[in-house]
C-alpha cells in the first residue's frame, strides 16, 4: 500500500516533534515545510530554525526551508499592533503561512497539508481550521493535535532532545504583548 503523503507546516521544531510521530503512526508520509516570515528578529529566526534542521535529522524526513522573508508579513500584518494574541492579526498570519504550504503541496507532490499550529495551546485550533478550508477544504488535514496531550508530549520530546524552546509566538507584537502581561 502506498502511503498518502502529508506536507506539514512547521511553526518551530519543539512543536513538530509529536505532530511528527502521530502522523507516522497514522500511516503518512511526511515532509516539513518551514515558512515563518513571521517570527522576528532574524537571530530568534535562525534559533528556530536550527531545531527544525535537529528534527530533519532525528525523524529521517525531508523538510524544506524557505527564505527568510519578514518584509512579507510586515505588508499584511504591521498595521494590527494594537491586536491581541490570536485577533485578526494572528488569522492573517496563519492565513499566509497556510497558502503558502498549500501552494507548495503539488509541487512537493503531496496528497495533504496541515500545520503544527494546533498542538499551541495558546492557538484556537478551529480557527485555523477554518482558515485552512477556505483554503481548500479538501487537502486539508485536519488534526488537533493538542488533543490527547500532544502539547505535553512535544514539550517532553524537546526537553529530551535539548531543543531551545522560545518563550513567545514569533512576532515582535507577541514579544511586547507577553511584556505588557507580566
Amino acid at each position: 500500500m502506498v502511503k498518502k503523503k502529508v506536507l506539514l507546516h512547521i511553526c518551530c521544531g519543539v512543536c513538530a516533534g509529536y505532530c511528527i510521530e502521530l502522523l507516522q503512526k497514522y500511516n503518512y508520509e511526511v515532509v516539513g515545510f518551514y515558512f515563518n516570515p513571521n517570527i522576528a528578529p532574524e537571530e530568534e529566526y535562525i534559533k528556530r530554525k536550527k531545531v527544525v534542521e535537529k528534527i530533519k535529522e532525528i525523524y529521517k524526513i525531508q523538510i524544506f526551508f524557505s527564505e527568510y522573508n519578514p518584509s512579507l508579513w510586515w505588508q499584511l500584518c504591521g498595521g494590527y499592533k494594537e491586536e491581541p494574541e490570536g485577533g485578526k492579526r494572528c488569522k492573517i498570519c496563519y492565513m499566509l503561512r497556510l497558502k503558502e504550504t498549500y501552494n507548495y503541496l503539488s509541487k512537493l507532490n503531496c496528497d495533504f497539508f496541515t500545520t503544527t499550529l494546533t498542538i499551541s495551546p495558546h492557538k484556537n485550533s478551529e480557527t485555523i481550521f477554518e482558515i485552512a478550508k477556505e483554503i481548500n477544504k479538501d487537502s486539508f488535514l485536519q488534526i488537533d493535535f493538542k488533543k490527547e496531550d500532544g502539547f505535553k508530549k512535544t514539550m517532553e520530546i524537546a526537553k529530551k532532545n535539548q531543543f531551545y524552546i522560545q518563550n513567545y509566538c514569533g512576532c515582535l507584537y507577541s514579544i511586547n504583548n507577553k511584556k505588557k502581561n507580566k
